[in-house]
């Protein structure tokens, strides 16, 4: 599939987050307060990257490659074979 999905997600949610945070900032001396607008992000959404790793390197026999960049968080593991994890 030569296909780009999401993995993360930002949204500006106005100054509602900072009104209620009570932040407030001044642009320059003297001048009015003002609450900024906040934004509101995922930096990875681990759900969406398990799915895109899954999406992308699971086998045949339904095991999943795990990708060379993720192996060292995996203790070196290689692969993870079909029924080995239950939720």
């Amino acid at each position: 599939m030569a296909e780009w999905l999401a993995v993360s997600s930002i949204s500006d949610g106005g100054s509602l987050q900072a009104d209620r945070g009570g932040i407030r900032f001044k642009r320059e001396a003297g001048a009015r307060a003002e609450h900024p607008h906040i934004l509101n992000a995922s930096g990875v959404a681990l759900p969406r990257l398990m799915i895109s790793i899954i999406e992308n390197y699971q086998q045949q026999d339904g095991s999943v490659v795990i990708p060379k960049a993720v192996r060292p968080y995996m203790r070196g593991r290689e692969r993870i074979a079909p029924g080995e994890f239950a939720l």
